[in-house]
């Protein structure tokens, strides 16, 4: 009994995997907004009642690639950002790490960048949620630093939020690049984190010195 429910387990696990895989390869083409519930099951080779023990709609659908996309990103930054104090080496090595994953999955990418503005709602609010969870692990970590003293959480959130922005504007600067691009866009994006690590070294000197006539 318990091989056939695990067959059964991996068989939907399967079935969910090429419902996400035919939608991604037809977002390529087109908006989640035109995407029909047809098309993707005739793509992934399910019948449309199949799709609905996976998904309630297109939505639902939507919202679960934004989750692929972005979910397995937030651990490797954050890991990546406890490895190491050293703001020259987080720069290069942050980075690298972002160029190896749009790199990997360029068609997630592609959908994050258009869908962050799109016309399904429930997915715009989703990549929103990721951005900010993103923005709150970055601060966390960033917390941790012992130049962070003195900062609020609030300040620290918003740089955090400074380094995830940098990130998507990133991201999508490597996909219009392409391979041949990427080194100028990395080498951008570097000098721009380092503008914002020099800038948070003296980020409190203008609110120590701010009763300073």
């Amino acid at each position: 009994m318990s091989h056939t429910v695990g067959v059964r387990r991996t068989q939907k696990l399967r079935t969910r995997q090429a419902l996400l895989d035919a939608a991604l390869g037809l977002l390529e083409h087109q908006s989640l907004s035109s995407l029909g519930l047809r098309e993707v099951t005739r793509a992934a080779g399910v019948t449309p009642t199949a799709f609905y023990r996976h998904f309630e709609d297109t939505a639902a659908l939507g919202v679960a690639l934004v989750e692929e996309a972005l979910g397995s990103l937030h651990g490797m930054i954050c890991a990546m950002l406890a490895e190491t104090e050293d703001s020259e080496e987080r720069l290069g090595r942050s980075i690298e790490l972002l160029m190896r994953h749009v790199g990997e999955q360029p068609a997630h990418f592609r959908f994050i960048a258009r869908e962050q503005h799109g016309g399904v709602g429930p997915v715009r609010e989703a990549i929103a949620a990721q951005l900010r969870r993103f923005a709150e692990e970055v601060a966390a970590a960033l917390a941790e630093e012992p130049r962070s003293k003195g900062w609020s959480d609030e300040d620290l959130l918003m740089l955090g939020g400074l380094h995830v922005d940098h990130m998507v504007i990133t991201a999508s600067a490597l996909l219009e690049a392409g391979p041949e691009g990427e080194r100028e866009v990395a080498e951008v994006a570097r000098r721009r984190l380092r503008l914002v690590t020099l800038g948070r070294l003296h980020w409190l000197d203008d609110a120590n010195g701010a009763d300073t006539p």
